[in-house]
């Protein structure tokens, strides 16, 4: 009694610094794998800074928005990294060993990676049903502002700026008021005709098929090319589109910008296909799942060294079966997730993939006992 007395605040403060140990891991882990993906990533936005003059506030809020998407991903493995290291690092130096010869039981020495499991698990949940669907709505609203929005993302004064549509563009001065002066355009979008424009001044409108631009008191110059005519015109006004063959229009919203609700009633919507439906159906469970396995990898990242013996030459044995393990539920919950958006009766082992492991690792840290193993090898060596 007296030791127990004695053992329990001391098992609250050791719970409490290894909790700490793995938040930190963690952190560092995350961060770390979040910034190469972030770099690798956003790498694709630089030809927009270099060639098309957007804004860096632009550039950064574009590349933010795939952060939820990035932490959702590596969460869990960054966490079973954490868990493993800092438990071998206790089992490396002996304090594992200790806390097993204090009657100390591996469910207890658990209890840090479970807790911070379910912290990190829950946090997941948020970012998985709530900022990643926003942040994908925002990304797909700062690319319809990248296309559309002309005047003052792709034209920068006192610069050519050549879009994707054989239409070249030159513009003196923006205006605070969106209008532009000292306008010159180079249209070869018909290859019969080559059109040149140019104008006092003129303001840029949007319109269903796109933005146009309204020219005031200018010249606009035309060559047949297979007649070799020349023409010339006069005008007040005068507009000309930068609309291609690709639709203005804003794009319906990702199956990533759909909300929970949304994804596990899909089955309900008349204007989705029936692979469609399946599609969403999948994702809403992928959400309401995926999550815990911040808590499944933390469990499994421990189990093996708390339950398994101590060996002075390292524990690369234990510690290769971990990551093994982890690899094979990773792998199982890609395959069977595909699988289940040709047929939803495969849910039923996309779940299990996540439940068994977790059932078999919650049984070890409490029943597991390496002496009755260590009794079956004896009798077995007698037998032979």
């Amino acid at each position: 009694m007296t030791f127990n007395l004695i053992l329990s605040p001391l098992m609250k403060k050791l719970n409490i610094y290894i909790a700490n140990q793995i938040i930190i891991g963690f952190l560092l882990v995350a961060f770390s794998l979040m910034s190469i993906l972030w770099l690798t990533q956003s790498l694709r936005f630089i030809e927009m800074i270099t060639n098309k003059g957007l804004p860096l506030s632009l550039f950064i809020k574009m590349t933010s928005c795939l952060m939820p998407r990035l932490f959702a991903i590596l969460s869990p493995i960054s966490l079973f990294v954490a868990v493993l290291f800092v438990y071998n690092r206790m089992l490396t130096d002996r304090e594992l060993v200790v806390i097993k010869s204090a009657g100390i039981s591996p469910w207890q020495t658990a209890k840090p990676a479970i807790f911070v499991g379910m912290l990190v698990a829950l946090l997941a949940v948020y970012v998985n049903n709530f900022a990643t669907p926003y942040a994908e709505k925002k990304f797909r609203d700062y690319e319809w502002q990248i296309k559309n929005d002309v005047s003052h993302l792709m034209f920068r004064e006192g610069e050519f700026t050549t879009l994707d549509n054989n239409l070249t563009v030159f513009i003196t001065s923006h205006g605070k008021d969106g209008s532009v002066e000292g306008i010159m355009i180079n249209d070869e979008r018909n290859p019969e005709k080559k059109m040149t424009v140019s104008a006092e001044n003129g303001i840029i409108v949007y319109t269903e098929k796109g933005p146009r631009i309204m020219l005031i008191n200018g010249i606009r110059q035309e060559i047949n090319t297979k007649t070799s005519q020349f023409s010339s015109l006069s005008f007040d006004r005068y507009s000309v589109d930068f609309g291609s063959s690709q639709s203005k229009k804003r794009k319906h919203d990702s199956v990533r910008s759909k909300t929970l609700k949304e994804l596990l009633f899909a089955a309900d919507d008349p204007n989705l296909s029936p692979a469609e439906a399946r599609r969403y159906i999948v994702e809403g469970n992928r959400r309401l799942l995926n999550p815990f396995y911040n808590l499944l990898f933390a469990i499994v990242a421990c189990t093996g060294l708390l339950i398994g013996n101590f060996n002075r030459r390292g524990q690369t044995k234990i510690i290769s079966v971990s990551i093994l393990a982890m690899i094979i539920i990773e792998a199982n919950d890609l395959i069977f997730g595909n699988m289940s958006t040709t047929h939803l009766y495969f849910l039923s082992l996309y779940y299990a993939n996540f439940l068994l492991p977790f059932i078999v690792c919650i049984y070890a840290i409490l029943f597991y006992n390496p002496s009755w193993h260590i009794r079956l090898r004896k009798k077995g060596a007698e037998l032979q």
